[in-house]
């Protein structure tokens, strides 16, 4: 194993140790009224680039984006720099229950037999926008309630 892929592991293995310690404080963590408020300009945004190509490892409007770029896309425009991958969100993000769930938030799935293996934004009303795949071709609106992503979904963070 190269000395590259042991500082990735080795960053993962730090990231995830952080989250899962973290996670065990006896009182849980009540939102501020600002990180509940809705963020209109970031969703307004994220919403503006519906039909947008999807294309694997991109994350421009004009080249197109897979589903990680899209989010990473969104929030760099907002000045919060997000990990590349979508298990680098997952792990990097606290976690936040899914009835506390807010416009903005980052909903991730497993859609491919691996935890979190997909991410998009959270709109309101149980809709989310997100790069799906190759096969549906463009970045789209699709609900949480559909059977589809009820199966999939894996939780919530909050950047």
């Amino acid at each position: 194993m190269s000395i590259k892929k042991v500082m990735q592991w080795a960053r993962l293995l730090v990231l995830l140790a952080i989250a899962l310690l973290s996670g065990c404080a006896s009182t849980p963590e009540t939102p501020s009224v600002a990180a509940a408020r809705p963020r209109l300009p970031l969703v307004n945004y994220a919403l503006s680039l519906q039909g947008a190509p999807y294309r694997y490892g991109k994350e421009t409007p004009k080249e197109g984006f897979d589903c990680s770029g899209f989010v990473r896309h969104v929030y760099r425009r907002q000045g919060v720099t997000l990990p590349r991958t979508v298990k680098a969100m997952a792990l990097a993000l606290p976690p936040v229950p899914k009835q506390a769930m807010v416009s903005g938030d980052l909903v991730f799935f497993n859609t491919s037999g691996r935890p979190f293996s997909h991410v998009g934004i959270y709109v309101n009303n149980d809709k989310f926008i997100h790069a799906p795949s190759q096969r549906t071709g463009h970045v789209l609106v699709s609900s949480l309630k559909s059977e589809y992503w009820q199966k999939r979904f894996m939780g919530v963070r909050r950047p």
